[in-house]
C-alpha cells in the first residue's frame, strides 16, 4: 500500500481528497493536515510514501514545505494539489522535485489517473536494479498524460474500458478467462485486449507452468491507459 498524507488549508478540500485517496486501490490515507507545520510534522512522524500538498497554506507556502523536506532529506514523494497556476510556482515546484502537479478544480477520475500513474512508476522502479535508457524513457512516460489517440483496428473503446476495469479491480494477477467472466466477453476477446494493454505497458504478462507443461498467461494491472 502507498501510504498517503493529504495537506490542504481548506478542511472540506482536505476531507474530499482524503476520501479520493481511499477510493484508489493500492493507496492508504494515513491522515490529513491543514498547515505547513502539520505537513512537516506528519512526514517526520508517520513516514508516508506520498504527500498530496497544497501550495497556499496559512503559515508557510507549500513550496517552503518542499524545500524543508528536501533539506532534511526526507524520503517522501510530493504531488502538488493546488489552484496555483503561475509559471514561477510551477517551476519552483518542479525544481523541488514534485512528481506531479494537479490543478484545482478536478474530478475524481483525473485524480485517480494521476495516482495510478504514480503507482505504476513506483512499482516499475521497485523492480529495477539498474536502468537502461529504455527503462528510463519508459519510467518518465508513465507520468505523461497523453492526449487520446485513435485506437487500432479491432479495438473498441467500450470493450477496452470493460477489460481495463476488470484487470484494475482484480488487484492481483488474472487470466484471460478471469477477465472474460468479469467483463462479460469471450476469452479470445479478453486475451486480445490484454495483449494490447501489454503492448502499452499497462499490464504485465507472466507465465506460470503447470503439470501439462503448457504455460498459463497471467496479467497484472500496472497503470492507466492513455487511449481510453
Amino acid at each position: 500500500m502507498i501510504r498517503t498524507f493529504v495537506v490542504d488549508d481548506d478542511f472540506m478540500s482536505a476531507s474530499i481528497h482524503r476520501s479520493y485517496v481511499e477510493r484508489v486501490p493500492g493507496f492508504e490515507a494515513v491522515g490529513e493536515g491543514h498547515t505547513g507545520a502539520e505537513a512537516l510534522s506528519a512526514v517526520h512522524r508517520l513516514r508516508p510514501d506520498l504527500l498530496l500538498l497544497d501550495i497556499y497554506l496559512p503559515d508557510m507556502s507549500g513550496l517552503e514545505v518542499i524545500r524543508r523536506l528536501r533539506q532534511a532529506d526526507e524520503p517522501v514523494d510530493v504531488i502538488a494539489v493546488t489552484a496555483a497556476k503561475d509559471v514561477k510556482t510551477l517551476r519552483t515546484a518542479m525544481q523541488g522535485g514534485v512528481v506531479h502537479y494537479l490543478v484545482k478544480p478536478f474530478v475524481f477520475e483525473t485524480f485517480r489517473e494521476r495516482l495510478e500513474r504514480y503507482a505504476a512508476l513506483t512499482q516499475r522502479m521497485g523492480r529495477l536494479r539498474q536502468a537502461s535508457q529504455g527503462d528510463v524513457d519508459h519510467l518518465f512516460s508513465l507520468l505523461r498524460v497523453d492526449r487520446p489517440q485513435r485506437l487500432p483496428k479491432g479495438i473498441s473503446g467500450p470493450t477496452l474500458g470493460l477489460v481495463v476495469d476488470a484487470a484494475r479491480e482484480a488487484a492481483c494477477e488474472v487470466t484471460a478467462t478471469d477477465v472474460a467472466e468479469r467483463a462479460g466477453i469471450s476469452r479470445g476477446t479478453a486475451r486480445r485486449y490484454l495483449e494490447y494493454l501489454e503492448s502499452l505497458g499497462s499490464v504485465e504478462l507472466s507465465l506460470r507452468y503447470g503439470a501439462t507443461g503448457r504455460p498459463e498467461h497471467l496479467y497484472r494491472w500496472l497503470g492507466p491507459v492513455g487511449t481510453r
